[in-house]
């Protein structure tokens, strides 16, 4: 669950208000796409829940972690709670598919007992199976956001924190994509989608928190995303 109370961030470097006491609630199980414009504090929103950024005022509560003291130390059992999927999917170019999901679980200590058996199911639920040996660049663009999808997944994570993850694909590829998301979803899985593609959102009855000039200014579930959020400045 993500609990944002009245938070401010002011970028210290420029003096630009970020976000201007925002309050946002995710309640665990939901699926939430976060559109608007460029510059509007969407990215802003992604990295205080990942720990990236404090506030400069306001509380912030992830999983049960206070973003606002949280200690550097404690960060990655936070952020163990969380998978994030980048527009740029960021896998490693040398290791095949099922190396690129089993590194994350490495990373956090798992056994290779669990390994074995948790990577196989997460690539057969994202439509991988099959693939565990090819390499990155011997995959489609749809292909490599799967990947990504996994390896975010397998640690089994309460949320998907997901920035613009159809950005690189065609229609009907991201379509694909976000029907996998709300299959995810519909197992459990909390799941915010950042987007600005208006089409992809309308298609999908969700609810719809939109944020221009770092305030929200509309949450509607079930609603849409009108005309003009989310257009490139």
């Amino acid at each position: 669950m993500v609990q944002m109370e009245n938070v401010t961030l002011v970028y210290e470097s420029s003096g630009s208000v970020a976000l201007d006491n925002v309050s946002l609630t995710i309640n665990e199980g939901e699926f939430v796409f976060l559109v608007g414009p460029s510059g509007s504090g969407k990215t802003t929103i992604m990295k205080l829940i990942t720990g990236e950024i404090r506030p400069t005022k306001g509380i912030i509560d992830v999983n049960d972690f206070d973003m606002g003291s949280i200690k550097r130390r404690k960060l990655p059992k936070m952020r163990r709670t969380l998978g994030v999927i980048f527009q740029d999917y960021r896998l490693i170019e040398n290791m095949n598919v099922y190396d690129n999901v089993a590194f994350a679980m490495r990373v956090v200590g798992a056994s290779n007992k669990e390994i074995k058996r948790r990577v196989p199911y997460v690539l057969e639920l994202v439509g991988l199976d099959g693939r565990e040996k090819r390499l990155p660049k011997e995959l489609s663009g749809g292909e490599q956001q799967r990947v990504a999808i996994a390896r975010a997944l397998v640690n089994n994570p309460r949320m998907i924190v997901a920035d613009e993850p159809t950005g690189n694909l065609d229609p009907v590829r991201s379509l694909e994509l976000m029907l996998l998301f709300e299959k995810i979803n519909e197992m459990g899985t909390t799941v915010m989608v950042v987007t600005h593609e208006k089409e992809l959102v309308n298609a999908f009855a969700k609810r719809v928190v939109t944020i221009e000039g770092g305030h929200i200014v509309s949450d509607e579930t079930g609603g849409y995303f009108t005309e003009g959020a989310g257009d490139e400045t």
